[in-house]
């Protein structure tokens, strides 16, 4: 990880002095990463809550994800007025700070203006938790985000997917393929992780999370 930590450095916003419109509209950008693993067998699955919520702002925001660069698909958007770069990092889970950092380094984004939507295993199915910083709670994507940045000094939107059932193993719980009544019960959480985004956006974080960190 040291590696992908200098390319961040690298490209780490300029200091004063240069063109003050290209810095303040550095400043103002926002990344969204939402995570998942690539590949048909995985699309079903719990592990990729984050990705679906991703590709529901592309949506919304009238944009698609097909910019394939820093190891992700990309698009550029307007979420709540706001510029900002939605990614989905085509990496698998594990290894997601590979893309997050290089994208984080090239559009010199500081990590707290980047948001992180990830699936939890410690929250009840639909629930969502909005927080910045902390420790990354078992969580390999978040923790090799952390890793590659150097911080853990960015935003997560955690929705919850349960614990597996009694006797499975909890790989098999966010690897294996939802039924399309599964998929159909979580598109609601989808949706207000989705809103919750663009409520952290346009409305600060405290706020947001005073609206989301609630039962649905």
């Amino acid at each position: 990880m040291g590696r992908i930590r200098t390319l961040f450095e690298k490209f780490r916003p300029a200091a004063a002095g240069n063109d003050s419109s290209v810095a303040g509209m550095e400043k103002s950008r926002w990344v969204i990463a939402g995570l998942g693993n690539p590949g048909g067998e995985y699309a079903r699955s719990r592990h990729n809550v984050g990705y679906r919520v991703a590709e529901a702002l592309a949506r919304e925001a009238g944009v698609e994800l097909r910019t394939r660069k820093f190891k992700g698909l990309l698009a550029e958007a307007r979420i709540a007025g706001e510029p900002a770069i939605i990614v989905k990092p085509l990496t698998y889970y594990n290894l997601s700070g590979e893309c997050v950092a290089a994208v984080l380094g090239y559009f010199k984004v500081p990590p707290n203006r980047l948001i992180v939507v990830h699936d939890d295993l410690d929250l009840e199915p639909g629930r969502l938790r909005l927080k910045q910083g902390g420790g990354d709670a078992g969580n390999r994507g978040v923790r090799s985000i952390v890793a590659a940045l150097g911080t853990p000094d960015f935003i997560r939107v955690r929705v919850g997917i349960g614990r597996p059932r009694p006797g499975a193993e909890s790989k098999e719980h966010v690897l294996t393929p939802m039924s399309a009544r599964e998929i159909e019960e979580f598109e609601a959480a989808i949706s207000r992780a989705r809103q919750a985004v663009e409520a952290i956006i346009s409305e600060g974080l405290e706020r947001a999370m005073n609206l989301y960190n609630q039962r649905a």
